[in-house]
């Protein structure tokens, strides 16, 4: 079927307390200057993950990314009653028998294990196709004789080779929703349809270390022994984040099927629990020592019939707290301000829908209707995308 545009927008202004959700390789928070101002940000990475993790517990479908997915099948085979060591060989077998380069993984000695492959790539893919790479296992049996050990220039070849590439590129609504980069297999890779960005503060923020001590409960027992276990410092920061996402409806129905009617209920589903998912998740890192749970202040939804529009540039300038403290309100303000002078300057014509929800906020004349709850607010955007959604 012939396509048009369609971009599904979230904007998400959301107060994070105390908390480090994302450390770079120094385990310091992240940070970017932007508008000559230091701001705290979260990657895009890290947001995403968390959000296709809370879509996957949600909807009850999963994939899988892993260069240990020789591993994984060995785990099936040995659930079905097979040899561990035949079972290890086999997995082996398939992660040698698809056209991803692969090699030996080693042991704490750095020598090659026996039957443990790793693929040079990530292999991502459906599940349940797991149970798929195994029965083709099964249907080889008899011809799994040959031990992986990865020694020496020439590598073994797998008695699978040409008959697992097949599985590799199946997928499922996850992956036609977020995408997979796999090029060494021809057409495994999707293009994603969801375009996510990174987080960041809406306004100046300040690093803290947090100096803390481990108490060693036998030494602390002892009445000739003072002081603690162990002694180190953390990073933090706090903020009110901007977030954006968008959904390319065009993109994601022609990932999903030729069959218009099945591709629009498949796309429903995936959009809607994405965008429940984006709003309510949070990237878990030292949840255990902050639980910074909080939930968006705002949430604004728009159905655009041209190109996605991002409002990151409504904070190049960073907020300054309000008389009182606190950015939210300003944040949200700022939003408001932003959307009424950019869709001046593109069109109204172009935003087919707009609306959003709030804790708080009444008085926002340029976000569209104010809806009680996120449930209803991405109801009606899905409703109004997919109405539109074209032939």
């Amino acid at each position: 079927m012939h396509l048009k545009p369609r971009f599904i927008d979230i904007h998400v202004i959301q107060p994070v307390p105390y908390a480090n959700l994302n450390r770079d390789d120094t385990n310091s928070v992240k940070s970017m200057l932007y508008g000559d101002a230091l701001r705290t940000r979260i990657s895009s990475q890290s947001w995403k993950r968390a959000t296709r993790k809370h879509f996957q517990d949600t909807l009850g479908e999963s994939a899988l990314r892993t260069r240990r997915i020789g591993e994984r099948v060995a785990e099936v085979l040995r659930e079905r009653g097979w040899d561990k060591a035949l079972a290890e060989r086999a997995g082996a077998h398939v992660a040698a028998g698809s056209s991803i380069k692969w090699e030996a993984a080693k042991g704490k000695d750095k020598q090659p294990i026996t039957n443990k492959v790793l693929t040079n790539a990530l292999v991502y893919l459906p599940e349940d196709a797991v149970e798929d790479l195994a029965d083709i296992a099964e249907a080889h049996k008899d011809a799994l004789t040959t031990d992986f050990t990865g020694k020496g220039k020439n590598k073994p070849e797998s008695a699978l080779k040409g008959k697992i590439d097949k599985i590799l590129v199946k997928k499922n609504g996850v992956i036609n929703l977020f995408g997979r980069m796999l090029t060494e297999v021809d057409q495994a890779n999707v293009d994603g349809a969801v375009q996510v960005a990174h987080a960041f503060t809406t306004h100046t923020t300040e690093v803290e270390l947090d100096y803390f001590a481990a108490v060693d409960d036998v030494t602390e027992a002892n009445d000739d022994e003072t002081g603690s276990g162990h002694m180190g410092t953390a990073e933090f920061s706090t903020g009110t984040f901007y977030r954006f996402a968008t959904v390319d409806l065009k993109e994601l129905i022609k990932n999903l099927s030729d069959d218009s009617d099945i591709a629009l209920d498949a796309a429903r589903e995936l959009v809607g629990q994405f965008l429940l998912s984006f709003i309510e998740s949070l990237p878990q890192a030292k949840k255990n020592s902050t639980a910074p749970h909080t939930i968006p202040h705002l949430v604004h939804v728009a159905v655009r019939s041209d190109r996605p529009l991002s409002f990151a540039a409504a904070f190049e300038e960073p907020v300054r707290s309000a008389g009182h403290g606190g950015f939210v309100g300003r944040s949200v303000e700022g939003i408001d301000a932003y959307a009424k002078a950019a869709n001046t300057l593109l069109g109204p014509d172009r935003v087919l829908h707009a609306a959003h929800a709030s804790l708080q906020f009444d008085k926002l004349e340029h976000l569209g209707e104010r809806h009680s709850s996120f449930e209803t607010l991405v109801t009606a955007a899905v409703d109004c995308a997919l109405a539109e959604a074209p032939q």
